[in-house]
């Protein structure tokens, strides 16, 4: 399975000719390159993992496409198909799994909103804004949030270290500075080594395999 990272938190999977996107948002450029499209996942309800006007290029081009998401998402005013923690979806080559269920806290004053993290072909986690991980789950490659008003390195680092991935890489990075990026990469790097693993620094339209 190749994964192409786009900006921030968006990732594009390709398998047997098929493609599956996972949180077109608000920093993330418009998605020119796809087809074959099974399916989208939106992992919660926050403008930088979805918009309006992401959702209606895909479907102008994917008329029929499924697209699942939390009921925040619907309650937004997303046409999607709900899912929540425990779901199991299979959309061609992709097998779907949610979990999770809350975004992690910003702040006492911000409302907490629905979150799924998804698993895809027990292979890739992708945990949305969140550090709930699969229980019992051998991760293959980890998308791992390495900035954003909720996130501390430090709590990432443990999160990291936590999942124990074989591989991660970075994302939910556009709030960060080249340097802040390459400083919280480098504090991923080290978790990740922790247990065996490797990082990739992946930076927007580079790919790797799992």
């Amino acid at each position: 399975m190749r994964i192409t990272k786009h900006e921030h938190a968006c990732l594009r999977l390709e398998l047997e000719d098929r493609m599956l996107v996972i949180d077109p948002g608000s920093f993330t450029l418009p998605l020119t390159e796809l087809k074959n499209l099974a399916a989208v996942v939106i992992t919660h309800e926050h403008p930088d993992h979805w918009t309006p006007e992401h959702l209606a290029r895909i479907r102008h081009q994917f008329p029929d496409v499924p697209v699942y998401g939390p009921a925040g998402v619907a309650a937004a005013g997303a046409d999607i198909i709900v899912v929540a923690p425990g779901d199991t979806v299979d959309a061609g080559p992709f097998s779907l799994s949610f979990h999770g269920g809350r975004h992690n806290v910003i702040h006492s004053s911000i409302p907490v909103v629905d979150n799924v993290g998804v698993l895809v072909n027990d292979a890739l986690y992708h945990p949305g804004d969140s550090y709930q991980l699969p229980k019992g789950t051998d991760i293959r490659m980890l998308a791992a949030p390495v900035g954003g008003p909720w996130l501390k390195i430090g709590e990432a680092m443990d999160f990291v270290l936590a999942a124990k991935p074989h591989r991660a890489f970075g994302i939910h990075d556009m709030t960060l500075s080249r340097v802040g990026l390459d400083m919280h990469r480098s504090r991923l790097t080290w978790a990740t080594e922790q247990n065996g693993g490797e990082f990739v620094a992946l930076d927007p339209d580079e790919s790797v395999e799992v």
